[in-house]
């Protein structure tokens, strides 16, 4: 009881006006379509992700969550598409969401600049029957909590989401910015309407050729709601197109630092990657966890569709 008590006042959660909204993901660098629709299309290849993350493991009602993606260039239509999903579940709640997106591709400078819009689904469900109000009463089968808002058991409902997204990238360098939630919709749960809030995404790289059997690929990566900032700053060193490994920091002041992440990436065959992340949790919530683990499988055809293929990418899913 005491490692829930400690988890509820230092994640700051409430379930009537906010809640984690944008599920936490240390594979930032291996994954930018899910945080941005104006990646749709950008590596010229059918491309496919699916991801599972097991947060503050230790922790009672932390957070685990799921992800799927994929992705294709289609010259018929001067850019890409794509679908993506997400399930995340902590504590009571559950979110999940459903995407399917359309990148236009327009040749910039040295570049090539995405802009994508993207629309789907969102569902948010509260189960009341794993909450207790210190009013309530709870004895044997009786559950009543005693509050006008909260549930007595399960709340869900869904409602229609919006998203855009740009994304330039050159031979050497990419940059990205991506909006979920543009409208900024409700969901009725019954006894109160639950906010999807705006989420911003921005994300930035480098692609550093050292030798060459040996590339380096630092990268930024930043959401917000404007009202709370998070930052990830790491790299990832790859060897001979086969192994990768890196670090990350998130966090950006006293207030925000969260966790080490060590990141590693491998090439189990032409087409499949193998993505792992281990986060060293450094808020308090490290006395009360072991750490989060997040593995990822990629996939990727490894073919060209349409004219002419861009330059490697340094968030490019195939080279983990």
């Amino acid at each position: 009881m005491y490692r829930m008590l400690l988890f509820l006042a230092c994640f700051g959660w409430s379930f009537v006006v906010q809640s984690q909204q944008a599920a936490q993901s240390s594979l930032y660098m291996l994954n930018p379509f899910h945080w941005n629709p104006a990646y749709a299309g950008m590596d010229f290849s059918l491309s496919a992700i699916a991801g599972f993350r097991t947060q503050w493991v230790g922790l009672e009602g932390a957070p685990l969550t799921q992800y799927l993606n994929a992705h294709v260039p289609l010259e018929i239509l001067h850019g890409g598409i794509g679908i993506k999903a997400e399930n995340d579940q902590y504590g009571a709640e559950r979110n999940s969401w459903v995407s399917l997106a359309y990148n236009y591709h327009l040749a910039l400078g040295p570049g090539t600049l995405g802009v994508a819009l993207g629309g789907g689904l969102a569902q948010r469900a509260l189960d009341g029957q794993k909450l207790r109000t210190p009013e309530g009463f709870y004895l044997d089968n009786i559950l009543d909590h005693r509050d006008a808002i909260l549930p007595q058991g399960l709340a869900q409902g869904m409602t229609a989401t919006f998203e855009a997204g740009l994304f330039y990238q050159t031979e050497f360098w990419e940059t990205g910015f991506g909006i979920r939630h543009l409208t900024e919709p409700s969901i009725d749960l019954s006894t109160f309407q639950s906010p999807l809030e705006r989420a911003y995404f921005f994300q930035l790289g480098f692609h550093v050729e050292l030798s060459r059997m040996l590339s380096l690929r630092p990268a930024v990566f930043v959401r917000s709601n404007l009202i709370q900032t998070q930052t990830d700053a790491g790299f990832m060193l790859r060897y001979n197109e086969t192994f990768s490994a890196g670090a990350s920091f998130r966090g950006y002041n006293a207030s925000s630092i969260d966790a080490l992440v060590v990141v590693a990436g491998l090439k189990l065959s032409e087409h499949l990657q193998l993505g792992y992340a281990y986060d060293v949790s450094l808020s308090p919530l490290k006395q009360v966890n072991n750490g989060s683990h997040e593995i990822l499988l990629a996939y990727a055809l490894d073919k060209v569709f349409g004219a002419k293929k861009l330059p490697k990418l340094i968030f490019n899913p195939r080279n983990l």
